[in-house]
């Protein structure tokens, strides 16, 4: 079992998984239900013997109403309209590279996230909500549906979350983009992780 030391990039994930679920009032079979886990696999999410992915987390946060910055343990100092670069301090979470790109306790999360190449594997998410990405370097594989997109520096997508959807990043080094998606601030909230049929072509 790989000890929570392994993972010194997310020293405070662990307590803020327990305490935003226990806030958003939910039972460790719920909350784990709704984001398509078992309750084991949850619990060793909130004990640090696990760590999440980026996608695991937006889906937690999304199920407890919060963001990815408050699972982290990141707080904001202000509401600030404006992001400098010079702040935006790298997160890693499951392979995946991401900065904070708007403020916290918005309507809408913004990040800049750095996807490696197959890091993905065969997870969909589908959750209420829409979702906005924007290729900055890199191609990337979107598939909506049953429909696959192939997109390159320059392109965007804007989506319905409830589309079955997944992202691959199509090139060894990856893919680099802007992501924007909606929070809703409701423990009802959910995404599902899990396969679908096929590969991605």
């Amino acid at each position: 079992m790989t000890s929570p030391e392994a993972f010194p990039e997310l020293p405070s994930v662990a307590p803020q998984l327990r305490a935003q679920r226990r806030r958003a009032s939910l039972t460790l079979e719920a909350a784990a239900g709704a984001a398509g886990l078992s309750p084991a696999h949850l619990s060793r999410l909130e004990t640090g013997q696990r760590q999440p992915s980026l996608p695991m987390l937006l889906a937690l946060a999304r199920i407890y109403g919060t963001t990815v910055s408050e699972l982290l343990g990141e707080t904001a100092v202000d509401r600030d309209a404006v992001v400098r670069a010079a702040d935006m301090e790298p997160t890693e979470a499951g392979g995946w590279t991401y900065f904070q790109a708007g403020a916290a306790g918005r309507g809408m999360q913004a990040l800049r996230v750095q996807v490696p190449h197959g890091s993905q594997g065969d997870i969909v998410r589908v959750h209420p909500g829409e979702e906005w990405l924007y290729v900055l370097k890199g191609r990337l594989r979107l598939r909506l549906g049953d429909t696959t997109h192939r997109l390159g520096p320059g392109d965007s997508a804007h989506f319905d979350s409830l589309t079955p959807h997944r992202i691959a990043a199509q090139d060894p080094d990856g893919v680099e983009l802007l992501f924007v998606h909606t929070l809703l601030q409701s423990p009802t909230a959910t995404l599902c992780l899990g396969p679908i049929p096929g590969e991605m072509p």
